[in-house]
């Protein structure tokens, strides 16, 4: 079942007087991350044949992500005319591709595979609350409000089938503190770069540049309760209760972290 529908996207109340061109910046890069939603299903298909439960779960979830970047896309095009979004998605799947034919998770197991994926959801949930929360364009708020809800129930879908297959694989607490510790990581690989270098035309490809000029846009849309609010989802996959105390110890840590890079990467842009 879809819970919304590009329809409901209130298009005609855009103001472009409250665009920011750094959020339209970041917004193009996730539109077409978001499309990609039918390939990386297809991946899960794979990891998980002979799982119909799950591949069924897995197929809906790529229905919801597929449709976050239309409604992305959408909106860039909106806001920026000259942004052929269908044009951008096919120049980021030819540079950035997911493995279509993999039988088995590049993390190590089918509960490796969970505990990435609800990294990721992790990531986009917080993600797209700080953004609408960041905006003052009552468009891309909606939109916004709208995947960060969609993200929050795909975390929840996938901690579901985690614990499963934790019964059945028994992987441990140290086994998941490292898939998630190098899932996080790797949000500076070389599909956000390659998103946003695609999305906003940067001429030749370099990846370090790419990856810092979006993040320091995507960082900087971020407050502390965000990164609390993201850090006990991430306690909770590894197995750990967030209590206030880890939590307020994990979330300052990565908050100075954030702030720190962002403060580098904006001088090393001026």
């Amino acid at each position: 079942m879809v819970h919304w529908t590009l329809d409901d996207i209130p298009c005609d109340r855009f103001d472009a007087a409250k665009l920011d061109p750094d959020i339209l910046a970041i917004v193009k890069a996730a539109s077409l991350v978001e499309q990609n939603g039918a390939d990386y299903a297809r991946y899960l298909h794979g990891v998980f044949a002979g799982d119909t439960a799950f591949q069924d779960a897995a197929t809906q979830w790529g229905t919801e992500e597929i449709q976050h970047g239309q409604a992305l896309g959408r909106y860039a095009t909106l806001a920026d005319p000259s942004f052929n979004h269908a044009d951008a998605c096919a120049r980021f799947t030819a540079g950035f591709r997911v493995d279509l034919d993999a039988q088995a998770s590049v993390r190590g197991s089918r509960a490796g595979e969970l505990v990435a994926r609800c990294i990721v959801e992790t990531g986009t949930s917080s993600y797209y609350t700080a953004l609408g929360e960041a905006t003052d364009e009552p468009v891309l708020k909606a939109i916004c409000r709208r995947i960060a809800a969609d993200e929050l129930r795909h975390y929840k879908l996938f901690l579901t089938h985690l614990d499963r297959y934790l019964q059945e694989e028994g992987l441990g607490f140290w086994g998941r503190l490292g898939i998630a510790l190098g899932r996080i990581r790797e949000s500076e690989d070389d599909e956000l770069a390659m998103a946003y270098h695609v999305a906003n035309d940067l001429g030749s490809y370099d990846r370090r540049r790419a990856s810092e000029a979006y993040a320091r846009r995507a960082y900087s849309v971020y407050r502390r309760h965000h990164v609390e609010r993201g850090m006990a989802m991430v306690l909770k996959v590894v197995g750990i209760t967030p209590n206030g105390r880890l939590n307020r110890f994990a979330t300052g840590l990565a908050w100075w972290g954030m702030q720190r890079r962002v403060e580098r990467w904006t001088k090393a842009a001026a």
